[in-house]
Protein backbone atom coordinates (compact mmCIF):
# COMPACT_ATOMS: atom_id res chain seq x y z
CA UNK A 1 0.00 0.00 0.00
CA UNK A 2 1.23 3.48 -0.88
CA UNK A 3 1.73 5.65 2.19
CA UNK A 4 1.49 9.43 2.42
CA UNK A 5 -1.17 11.98 1.60
CA UNK A 6 -3.20 11.52 -1.57
CA UNK A 7 -2.80 13.64 -4.68
CA UNK A 8 -5.80 14.59 -6.81
CA UNK A 9 -4.80 14.68 -10.49
CA UNK A 10 -7.26 16.47 -12.77
CA UNK A 11 -7.80 15.84 -16.49
CA UNK A 12 -9.48 18.43 -18.73
CA UNK A 13 -12.08 17.95 -21.43
CA UNK A 14 -12.27 18.67 -25.16
CA UNK A 15 -10.64 21.87 -26.39
CA UNK A 16 -9.62 22.73 -22.86
CA UNK A 17 -6.43 22.69 -20.81
CA UNK A 18 -5.26 22.63 -17.21
CA UNK A 19 -6.43 26.22 -16.63
CA UNK A 20 -10.05 25.01 -16.60
CA UNK A 21 -9.26 23.43 -13.21
CA UNK A 22 -7.59 26.49 -11.63
CA UNK A 23 -10.46 27.20 -9.27
CA UNK A 24 -10.79 23.59 -8.15
CA UNK A 25 -7.04 23.28 -7.54
CA UNK A 26 -7.14 26.46 -5.46
CA UNK A 27 -10.11 25.26 -3.42
CA UNK A 28 -8.50 21.86 -2.83
CA UNK A 29 -5.29 23.51 -1.66
CA UNK A 30 -7.28 25.65 0.77
CA UNK A 31 -8.77 22.42 2.13
CA UNK A 32 -5.30 20.95 2.61
CA UNK A 33 -5.53 18.55 -0.34
CA UNK A 34 -2.60 18.19 -2.73
CA UNK A 35 -3.77 18.58 -6.32
CA UNK A 36 -2.54 19.32 -9.81
CA UNK A 37 -4.16 19.75 -13.19
CA UNK A 38 -2.48 18.27 -16.25
CA UNK A 39 -2.21 19.61 -19.80
CA UNK A 40 -2.66 16.67 -22.15
CA UNK A 41 -0.20 16.63 -25.11
CA UNK A 42 -0.80 19.50 -27.51
CA UNK A 43 -2.76 21.51 -24.95
CA UNK A 44 -2.08 24.44 -22.65
CA UNK A 45 1.55 25.53 -22.67
CA UNK A 46 2.21 22.82 -25.27
CA UNK A 47 -0.48 23.99 -27.69
CA UNK A 48 0.15 25.48 -31.10
CA UNK A 49 -2.35 28.30 -31.52
CA UNK A 50 -3.38 28.72 -35.18
CA UNK A 51 -2.20 32.07 -36.54
CA UNK A 52 -5.63 32.71 -37.98
CA UNK A 53 -7.16 32.40 -34.52
CA UNK A 54 -5.39 35.48 -33.22
CA UNK A 55 -6.37 39.15 -33.55
CA UNK A 56 -9.29 39.82 -35.86
CA UNK A 57 -9.12 36.21 -37.13
CA UNK A 58 -8.30 35.11 -40.67
CA UNK A 59 -10.98 32.66 -41.80
CA UNK A 60 -8.86 31.39 -44.68
CA UNK A 61 -5.96 30.55 -42.39
CA UNK A 62 -8.29 29.06 -39.78
CA UNK A 63 -9.61 26.69 -42.39
CA UNK A 64 -6.25 25.64 -43.79
CA UNK A 65 -3.46 25.77 -41.18
CA UNK A 66 -2.37 22.29 -40.16
CA UNK A 67 -3.32 21.58 -36.56
CA UNK A 68 -0.73 21.28 -33.84
CA UNK A 69 -2.69 18.20 -32.78
CA UNK A 70 -1.66 16.36 -35.96
CA UNK A 71 -0.47 12.88 -35.02
CA UNK A 72 -1.33 13.24 -31.32
CA UNK A 73 -3.72 10.62 -29.99
CA UNK A 74 -4.75 8.44 -27.09
CA UNK A 75 -1.39 6.63 -26.68
CA UNK A 76 0.33 10.01 -26.27
CA UNK A 77 -2.18 11.02 -23.60
CA UNK A 78 -1.59 7.76 -21.74
CA UNK A 79 2.19 8.11 -21.87
CA UNK A 80 2.07 11.69 -20.59
CA UNK A 81 -0.35 10.81 -17.82
CA UNK A 82 1.66 7.77 -16.76
CA UNK A 83 4.73 9.96 -16.26
CA UNK A 84 2.79 12.36 -14.04
CA UNK A 85 1.07 9.59 -12.10
CA UNK A 86 4.30 7.72 -11.39
CA UNK A 87 5.80 10.86 -9.87
CA UNK A 88 2.65 11.61 -7.87
CA UNK A 89 2.50 8.01 -6.66
CA UNK A 90 5.91 8.42 -5.00
CA UNK A 91 4.25 10.68 -2.43
CA UNK A 92 1.04 8.75 -1.71
CA UNK A 93 -2.19 7.47 -3.24
CA UNK A 94 -3.54 9.00 -6.45
CA UNK A 95 -7.10 10.09 -7.19
CA UNK A 96 -7.47 10.59 -10.95
CA UNK A 97 -10.45 12.77 -11.87
CA UNK A 98 -11.68 13.87 -15.28
CA UNK A 99 -14.54 15.80 -16.81
CA UNK A 100 -16.32 15.30 -20.15
CA UNK A 101 -13.89 13.92 -22.80
CA UNK A 102 -11.34 13.53 -20.02
CA UNK A 103 -13.19 10.33 -19.15
CA UNK A 104 -11.68 8.69 -22.24
CA UNK A 105 -8.23 9.39 -20.78
CA UNK A 106 -9.27 7.92 -17.43
CA UNK A 107 -10.42 4.75 -19.17
CA UNK A 108 -7.23 4.47 -21.19
CA UNK A 109 -4.98 5.04 -18.18
CA UNK A 110 -6.98 2.56 -16.10
CA UNK A 111 -6.64 -0.04 -18.83
CA UNK A 112 -2.91 0.55 -19.26
CA UNK A 113 -1.62 1.47 -15.80
CA UNK A 114 -4.07 0.41 -13.06
CA UNK A 115 -1.19 0.24 -10.57
CA UNK A 116 -0.78 4.02 -10.76
CA UNK A 117 -4.35 4.92 -9.76
CA UNK A 118 -6.14 4.36 -6.43
CA UNK A 119 -9.45 6.01 -7.35
CA UNK A 120 -11.06 7.08 -10.61
CA UNK A 121 -13.55 9.97 -10.53
CA UNK A 122 -15.74 10.72 -13.56
CA UNK A 123 -17.38 14.13 -13.38
CA UNK A 124 -20.13 13.99 -16.03
CA UNK A 125 -17.45 12.30 -18.12
CA UNK A 126 -17.53 9.87 -21.01
CA UNK A 127 -16.94 6.25 -20.03
CA UNK A 128 -17.46 3.99 -23.06
CA UNK A 129 -17.92 0.35 -22.12
CA UNK A 130 -19.89 -1.66 -24.68
CA UNK A 131 -19.17 0.36 -27.84
CA UNK A 132 -16.66 2.72 -29.41
CA UNK A 133 -16.73 6.27 -28.08
CA UNK A 134 -18.33 7.62 -31.26
CA UNK A 135 -21.31 5.30 -30.96
CA UNK A 136 -22.37 7.00 -27.73
CA UNK A 137 -22.39 10.39 -29.46
CA UNK A 138 -25.19 9.24 -31.77
CA UNK A 139 -27.00 7.15 -29.15
CA UNK A 140 -30.58 8.01 -28.12
CA UNK A 141 -29.31 8.92 -24.64
CA UNK A 142 -27.29 11.75 -26.18
CA UNK A 143 -30.03 13.06 -28.44
CA UNK A 144 -30.83 15.99 -26.15
CA UNK A 145 -27.25 17.28 -25.99
CA UNK A 146 -27.17 20.94 -26.99
CA UNK A 147 -23.68 20.39 -28.38
CA UNK A 148 -25.36 18.94 -31.49
CA UNK A 149 -26.40 22.52 -32.27
CA UNK A 150 -22.89 24.00 -31.98
CA UNK A 151 -21.38 22.53 -35.15
CA UNK A 152 -20.89 26.05 -36.53
CA UNK A 153 -18.02 26.40 -34.05
CA UNK A 154 -16.01 24.02 -36.23
CA UNK A 155 -14.09 26.29 -38.64
CA UNK A 156 -12.02 23.78 -40.61
CA UNK A 157 -12.30 20.37 -42.21
CA UNK A 158 -10.74 18.00 -39.64
CA UNK A 159 -9.36 15.77 -42.40
CA UNK A 160 -7.65 18.75 -44.05
CA UNK A 161 -6.00 20.22 -40.95
CA UNK A 162 -5.56 16.85 -39.15
CA UNK A 163 -7.41 17.98 -36.04
CA UNK A 164 -10.67 19.44 -34.74
CA UNK A 165 -10.67 23.26 -34.71
CA UNK A 166 -13.26 25.14 -32.65
CA UNK A 167 -13.61 28.91 -32.65
CA UNK A 168 -14.14 29.63 -28.97
CA UNK A 169 -13.65 33.33 -29.72
CA UNK A 170 -16.83 33.61 -31.75
CA UNK A 171 -18.72 36.86 -31.43
CA UNK A 172 -21.97 35.42 -32.77
CA UNK A 173 -24.55 36.34 -30.11
CA UNK A 174 -26.80 33.37 -30.95
CA UNK A 175 -23.90 30.93 -30.63
CA UNK A 176 -22.86 32.49 -27.33
CA UNK A 177 -26.42 32.16 -26.06
CA UNK A 178 -26.37 28.49 -27.05
CA UNK A 179 -23.00 27.88 -25.40
CA UNK A 180 -24.30 29.57 -22.27
CA UNK A 181 -27.28 27.22 -22.16
CA UNK A 182 -25.25 24.15 -23.04
CA UNK A 183 -22.23 24.69 -20.81
CA UNK A 184 -22.95 27.26 -18.10
CA UNK A 185 -26.65 27.88 -17.60
CA UNK A 186 -25.91 28.47 -13.92
CA UNK A 187 -23.35 31.20 -14.63
CA UNK A 188 -22.97 34.65 -16.15
CA UNK A 189 -21.90 35.69 -19.64
CA UNK A 190 -18.71 37.16 -18.19
CA UNK A 191 -17.89 33.82 -16.57
CA UNK A 192 -18.49 31.98 -19.84
CA UNK A 193 -16.31 34.36 -21.88
CA UNK A 194 -13.50 34.21 -19.33
CA UNK A 195 -13.57 30.40 -19.49
CA UNK A 196 -13.63 30.23 -23.29
CA UNK A 197 -10.92 32.90 -23.65
CA UNK A 198 -8.20 30.63 -22.23
CA UNK A 199 -9.22 27.34 -23.87
CA UNK A 200 -7.50 25.73 -26.87
CA UNK A 201 -9.00 25.92 -30.36
CA UNK A 202 -7.56 22.59 -31.57
CA UNK A 203 -8.33 19.06 -30.38
CA UNK A 204 -7.12 15.61 -31.41
CA UNK A 205 -9.23 13.46 -33.70
CA UNK A 206 -7.17 10.32 -33.02
CA UNK A 207 -9.12 8.36 -30.41
CA UNK A 208 -7.88 4.80 -29.93
CA UNK A 209 -11.02 3.00 -28.83
CA UNK A 210 -9.07 -0.16 -28.04
CA UNK A 211 -7.59 1.88 -25.18
CA UNK A 212 -10.52 4.19 -24.39
CA UNK A 213 -13.14 1.46 -23.97
CA UNK A 214 -13.30 0.28 -20.35
CA UNK A 215 -12.02 -3.23 -19.74
CA UNK A 216 -12.79 -5.49 -16.80
CA UNK A 217 -9.31 -6.92 -16.29
CA UNK A 218 -7.37 -3.78 -15.40
CA UNK A 219 -9.62 -0.70 -15.41
CA UNK A 220 -12.36 -2.74 -13.79
CA UNK A 221 -10.43 -3.42 -10.61
CA UNK A 222 -9.90 0.26 -9.69
CA UNK A 223 -12.45 1.72 -7.22
CA UNK A 224 -14.40 4.38 -9.08
CA UNK A 225 -16.83 7.23 -8.57
CA UNK A 226 -19.27 8.93 -10.93
CA UNK A 227 -20.48 12.48 -10.31
CA UNK A 228 -23.89 12.89 -11.96
CA UNK A 229 -24.93 16.34 -13.13
CA UNK A 230 -28.71 16.17 -13.72
CA UNK A 231 -28.71 19.75 -15.06
CA UNK A 232 -25.98 19.08 -17.65
CA UNK A 233 -27.19 20.13 -21.12
CA UNK A 234 -23.96 19.10 -22.90
CA UNK A 235 -23.65 15.51 -21.67
CA UNK A 236 -27.24 14.56 -20.80
CA UNK A 237 -27.97 12.73 -17.58
CA UNK A 238 -29.48 9.87 -19.61
CA UNK A 239 -26.06 9.23 -21.13
CA UNK A 240 -24.36 9.62 -17.78
CA UNK A 241 -26.68 6.96 -16.39
CA UNK A 242 -26.02 4.65 -19.33
CA UNK A 243 -22.28 4.87 -18.67
CA UNK A 244 -22.85 4.02 -15.01
CA UNK A 245 -25.15 1.10 -15.74
CA UNK A 246 -22.92 -0.45 -18.39
CA UNK A 247 -19.80 -0.13 -16.26
CA UNK A 248 -21.54 -1.68 -13.26
CA UNK A 249 -22.73 -4.58 -15.40
CA UNK A 250 -19.18 -5.10 -16.63
CA UNK A 251 -17.77 -5.39 -13.10
CA UNK A 252 -20.66 -6.17 -10.71
CA UNK A 253 -18.21 -6.76 -7.89
CA UNK A 254 -16.77 -3.26 -8.26
CA UNK A 255 -19.45 -0.72 -9.10
CA UNK A 256 -19.52 3.06 -9.28
CA UNK A 257 -20.06 5.05 -6.11
CA UNK A 258 -22.45 7.67 -7.44
CA UNK A 259 -22.63 11.29 -6.28
CA UNK A 260 -24.67 14.22 -7.55
CA UNK A 261 -23.97 17.93 -7.91
CA UNK A 262 -26.38 20.69 -8.89
CA UNK A 263 -24.17 22.21 -11.58
CA UNK A 264 -23.83 22.66 -15.32
CA UNK A 265 -21.21 21.03 -17.54
CA UNK A 266 -18.48 23.58 -16.78
CA UNK A 267 -20.18 24.98 -13.70
CA UNK A 268 -18.36 22.28 -11.71
CA UNK A 269 -15.16 24.16 -12.59
CA UNK A 270 -16.33 27.77 -12.78
CA UNK A 271 -18.01 27.48 -9.35
CA UNK A 272 -15.42 25.16 -7.78
CA UNK A 273 -16.28 24.90 -4.08
CA UNK A 274 -18.82 22.00 -4.27
CA UNK A 275 -16.52 20.04 -6.60
CA UNK A 276 -13.56 20.58 -4.30
CA UNK A 277 -15.62 19.53 -1.26
CA UNK A 278 -16.56 16.27 -3.00
CA UNK A 279 -13.03 15.52 -4.23
CA UNK A 280 -11.67 16.23 -0.74
CA UNK A 281 -14.14 13.75 0.73
CA UNK A 282 -13.21 11.12 -1.83
CA UNK A 283 -9.48 11.63 -1.32
CA UNK A 284 -9.96 11.21 2.43
CA UNK A 285 -11.22 7.65 1.85
CA UNK A 286 -8.14 6.46 -0.05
Amino acid sequence: MTTGDPTVVLVHGMGCNASSWNGVVRELALRGVRALAVDLPGHGAGARIPRGYLGSQDRTLLGSETSGMKGIGTPDDVAAMADVLRRAKEHGPVVLAGVSRGGLTLNAVGNSHPELVDRLVYISAHCPVNADSGAYQIAPENADSLLHRTTALVVANPTTIRGLRLNWRTDDPEMLDLLQEALLADGTRDELLAYLHVQDPDESILIDDSLAQAGAEHWGRIPRHYVRLPADRALPVALQDRYIAEADALTPGNTFTVHELDASHIGVQVHPAPTADLLARISATV
